[in-house]
């Protein structure tokens, strides 16, 4: 037996477990998020957190009464280290297929590299919040990503099948390909980095952008966010902070204004 297959010893924490909507598991993880999404076609896991944050990853899906080796594929919004950490470890041990958008794809697959450079960490480590964000990424294993050169780009087809009939809508400037899903049967849209409710360099908590240096492109990103104007949604799970019961239209007209 693969060491990545077998339970767990001590139980996750179900502190940071919610079930935002039935079947729709919501976990904030140590510095990101992932989501899992079981109906009676299974379960897909959305994002994986830093590359460390494995056996957290791992806790949570047996938490929930799934098996991790049963998932019918990870999603994965972006390449960023603390999406994609843990995903090749699923492929590994399982053979589990990791989709992505096709504009994303190169990154995920360690290709292209759209990921904000220790440089730039250490130019901005002045700033509150950042000296203390840069060692966690570094412990979580933010210096040795694990790209999944199997990675395989996403159609409307194939994820219209999977669990929860996710459907992916195109919001770039945080990576060139980052992607939001909309959770059909769940009212409810996984937004990746694209808004997020809260983070360690922010001093509030509510719908946002993250801080300009962790983006591609900054405007791009904001720009972006009208792409999801039209989307319907009245649960947010984001990849940084916590979930939100809110319209997306009202959580997108908070992002605008502050």
């Amino acid at each position: 037996m693969s060491p990545i297959s077998a339970r767990p010893a001590k139980p996750f924490d179900p502190s940071r477990v919610s079930e935002p909507a039935p079947g729709v598991f919501f976990v904030e993880g140590p510095a990101s998020n992932w989501i899992i999404v079981s109906d009676d076609k299974g379960y897909i896991l959305i994002d994986s957190g830093y590359p460390e944050d494995v056996s957290a990853v791992l806790d949570s899906i047996w938490h929930v009464g799934l098996k991790p080796g049963d998932a019918k594929a990870v999603l994965i919004t972006h390449g960023h280290v603390d999406h994609l950490g843990s995903a090749s470890r699923f492929v590994e041990a399982f053979g589990t297929p990791v989709l992505t958008s096709p504009e994303e794809l190169a990154h995920v697959q360690g290709k292209e590299k759209h990921q904000v450079t220790l440089a730039t960490c250490v130019l901005n480590a002045w700033r509150p919040g950042v000296f203390s964000w840069l060692k966690h990424a570094i412990s979580a294993g933010a210096l040795s990503p694990n790209p999944v050169p199997s990675a395989e780009a996403w159609t409307a087809e194939r994820l219209e099948a999977l669990p929860g009939r996710p459907k992916a809508i195109n919001v770039p400037g945080h990576t060139p390909g980052h992607a939001v899903l909309l959770l059909q049967d769940a009212d409810a849209v996984v937004t990746g980095d694209a808004l997020i409710t809260g983070h360690s360099l922010s001093r509030h908590t509510g719908p946002q952008m993250l801080d300009r240096m962790y983006h591609t492109d900054a405007d791009e990103a904001l720009a972006a966010t009208h792409t999801l104007d039209d989307v319907d949604a009245s649960i947010i799970l984001p990849g940084h902070g916590p979930a939100l019961q809110m319209s997306l239209k009202d959580a997108l007209a908070s992002l605008r204004s502050s």
